[in-house]
């Protein structure tokens, strides 16, 4: 990391959604889909968050960048609210943070060349045009592993690593301090994924803009990360630097992720047991810990009393009331 400076600050973030039905189309519930989650970004940092599908991780990414409103909570970027300002307000900061999106081929314009997809940033935001946007464009292809002379073709005469590259150059072409990558590399084959996640890693160290980093993969979150978030039906249980949080996890659903992984050894022995049940329905999440429906330490303080992030280790937070430290929600 090259600064330990907040880029990011995100406090209190919520993002509900309605949930209407019968003829007039009345609110008949809520979508807890973010509910109340809080962690900051450093320079040059990259922060991975990981948990089930449905836990909310892309809705976070979403809502930090605006691109969903948030319902409630404050978004800071180097020092500034965006948390409500307008678009015009907003798109100065727009060049300070951009995206790449799970699926390559579904973010990419099929109309437009691959030259043209990586340029037109650079004429939305006015700072290239002509000759001087195809050197830029050629520059940043050169910079993911592309020919400038590919600049010409379009999405589908590339391959699908060829396509999450064109994406990562289009991210690039605005020199933004902060990239958030929604499971960048699950669509793509193994051996691709560790090109790209190495490219993602050459990348950082060359311009020392920061990451978050969301994956499914516990193993791409151990290679590229600095530290890693643990999100359980929207909201955070527990967050470590990732030698820390993999060499000793505090929450029993971190625990649980780690034993899931697949061992190459059928002789070895899960360091603990597996998730029973089906994640809860974020329209009627449960009270408490929203994990002691399926948690095998469950004690009947969890099922009232919500445990929020508190620190049980240097630079180690948990939410759980098996370890001490933490505090009761207000």
């Amino acid at each position: 990391m090259t600064d330990v400076s907040p880029l990011l600050e995100v406090t209190d973030l919520v993002k509900h959604y309605a949930v209407r039905g019968g003829v007039l189309r009345r609110r008949i519930g809520t979508v807890h889909a973010v509910d109340g989650v809080s962690f900051s970004l450093s320079t040059g940092e990259t922060l991975g968050l990981v948990g089930e599908s449905g836990c909310g991780k892309s809705t976070v990414a979403r809502s930090v960048l605006r691109l969903i409103e948030p319902s409630s909570g404050a978004i800071r970027l180097d020092g500034t609210d965006i948390t409500r300002l307008g678009k015009t307000a907003l798109r100065p900061h727009r060049r300070s943070m951009q995206i790449v999106f799970q699926d390559p081929f579904a973010s990419l314009n099929p109309r437009m060349t691959a030259g043209d997809i990586v340029g037109e940033p650079l004429e939305v935001h006015g700072l290239a045009t002509g000759q001087r946007k195809r050197d830029r464009v050629g520059e940043l292809f050169e910079q993911v592993g592309l020919r400038p002379d590919q600049m010409k073709n379009y999405p589908h005469q590339f391959s699908g690593g060829q396509r999450q590259r064109i994406c990562i150059a289009r991210a690039l072409s605005l020199g933004p301090k902060l990239i958030v990558c929604d499971e960048p590399v699950s669509a793509l084959d193994v051996s691709i994924q560790a090109q790209v996640i190495n490219l993602l890693i050459d990348l950082q160290r060359r311009h020392g803009f920061s990451y978050l980093f969301i994956a499914h993969d516990l193993a791409v979150v151990a290679h590229i990360s600095h530290r890693v978030a643990v999100m359980y039906l929207g909201r955070i249980v527990e967050i470590a630097e990732k030698r820390e949080l993999f060499a000793n996890p505090r929450h029993p659903y971190t625990q649980a992720l780690l034993a899931s992984v697949p061992v190459a050894d059928p002789k070895a022995k899960r360091v603990a047991p597996l998730i029973d049940g089906d994640v809860p329905s974020p329209i009627n999440p449960p009270s408490g810990c929203a994990f002691h429906t399926r948690c095998r330490h469950v004690m009947d303080r969890c099922k009232v009393e919500r445990p929020v992030l508190a620190e049980t280790a240097t630079q180690h937070q948990v939410a759980c009331w098996l370890n001490e430290g933490t505090g009761r929600e207000a």
